[in-house]
């Protein structure tokens, strides 16, 4: 069992230092020396988890799901809402989702990563919370819920491109804040548009909140 686990932290170690190093340099310009040198293990203790820098960068890009992950909320939009700013707010300290984000952009990638990935699962889970948003009765009737996906997960990327190009994304609530305040009138009833948060501090609340076990409301 101890085994067992110093394999899982060190597996971990190994992930987030390969993460920042993916995202300070880049697929092509990083090397197994590097992460090796960042994450402070043996060669053969990368190589036993990881065979190759291709499967080192494909284990990063697949932690990405999981690190956007929120508290659910009763309405479905909300819940959405949350992913976005709790995924903005770690992306600008946590190094494993920095380096999984700039895998997911870098076309340099060879073939056998897929950094078309984190699209398409993205994607899937928004269409899956967009169904259920049409089940409670929060969505317009002309919605199509695989295009608004397709959308918001196109828009958010390119919205977190530009506020880590301009400002290191110190300025990446604020932009979401804005994305939504353009979107939500086009998805949401009207009758529900007053109650949703939006506002740009809304991931320290959510996070707040999911520590100390309440739900966060719209007003909160």
């Amino acid at each position: 069992m101890a085994r067992q686990e110093r394999a899982v932290r060190t597996r971990r170690t190994i992930l987030e230092a390969a993460g920042a190093v993916f995202d300070e340099h880049g697929y092509t310009a990083t090397t197994i020396a590097m992460v090796l040198e960042r994450a402070e293990v043996t060669k053969g203790a990368l190589y036993f988890h990881f065979p190759s820098k291709e499967s080192l960068a494909q284990a990063v890009l697949d932690e990405q799901l999981s690190l956007g992950d929120v508290p659910p909320h009763p309405c479905r939009l909300q819940e959405i809402v949350d992913m976005t700013f709790v995924f903005g707010h770690r992306l600008r300290s946590n190094s494993l989702l920095k380096g999984s984000v700039r895998l997911t952009m870098d076309q340099c990638a060879p073939p056998g990563v897929d950094h078309t990935g984190p699209f398409r699962l993205w994607s899937d889970r928004v269409v899956e919370m967009l169904q259920g948003a049409r089940e409670q009765g929060e969505l317009l009737p002309t919605v199509q819920p695989r295009d608004t996906a397709d959308l918001l997960v196109g828009a958010f990327a390119g919205v977190q491109l530009m506020s880590r190009a301009l400002h290191g994304r110190e300025d990446l609530g604020h932009r979401i804040s804005v994305l939504w305040a353009h979107l939500l009138p086009s998805i949401a009833v009207p009758g529900l548009l007053s109650g949703l948060d939006s506002r740009p501090d809304r991931a320290a609340r959510v996070l707040a909140s999911a520590e100390s076990g309440e739900l966060v409301g719209a007003e909160a």
